[in-house]
């Protein structure tokens, strides 16, 4: 059963080292919290696309990582996958425990975190969207990625530049798969949406308990579960 919003969306500020993480609430509800991880140039969206409000009955969050979105830019760069692990973190420590559902490069975030925050997120949903392939499964040119034109403003240029090329190893992929199946046994929590499979992902699928299909399927078996 879908929901409506019974309040406007309401951001709050998260200080994170030296950076500002905008965290922003965009639907209140009762039942286990869900938190939205954007893409590689993205930022959370106004509200929640209709596959997901649909699906959810409990509150709904979207985290704008650094160089995104609402949040604040680091000088000269150094993004890596892990920085945004430690982003999506420090909101998951504010919202107390959520699925965490991510688009693109927030699908990978979102694997990696729900296989170190085993006890916080019981269960993770990843889906396509930019920056889902990363810069391959080994590390390529040694020279330095900067980016090709510079602007004020989100998404930051050196985060477009760096994180199109961090490496994804597929057993490294493949082991955060496995925390997260081992400890939710008898229960369905890393479900696969995405139809764009890099290496790492295809790695993931092939993980026995790891689920295929749609958002609204996802989402709703993993509240079902949660209830």
């Amino acid at each position: 059963m879908s929901h409506s919003p019974t309040s406007p969306r309401h951001t709050t500020m998260l200080r994170h080292g030296r950076i500002d993480l905008a965290l922003h609430r965009l639907v209140d509800g009762e039942g286990p919290s869900l938190l939205l991880l954007h893409g590689l140039g993205e930022a959370t969206p106004a509200e929640p696309p209709p596959s997901v409000a649909g699906a959810w009955r409990g509150p709904i969050y979207g985290l704008d990582f650094t160089g995104h979105g609402a949040s604040s830019i680091p000088r000269g760069g150094g993004y890596t996958s892990e920085t945004l692990v430690a982003d999506a973190d420090a909101a998951l420590r504010h919202v107390g425990s959520a699925v965490l559902m991510g688009r693109g490069l927030g699908a990978y975030v979102a694997m990696i975190l729900a296989g170190l925050r085993t006890e916080e997120v019981p269960g993770v949903v990843l889906a396509d969207g930019p920056g889902i392939a990363g810069g391959g499964t080994e590390p390529g040119s040694p020279s330095i990625v900067a980016p090709a034109q510079m602007w004020e403003g989100t998404p930051d240029p050196w985060a477009l530049a760096e994180l199109a090329t961090d490496v994804r190893p597929q057993d490294y992929a493949q082991a955060f798969a496995r925390f997260i199946l081992t400890a939710h046994p008898g229960r369905h929590p890393l479900w696969v949406c995405a139809h764009v499979r890099p290496p790492w992902l295809e790695a993931v699928v092939d993980e026995a308990g790891v689920l295929e299909g749609s958002i609204a399927d996802a989402l709703t078996d993993l509240e079902r579960s949660l209830a």
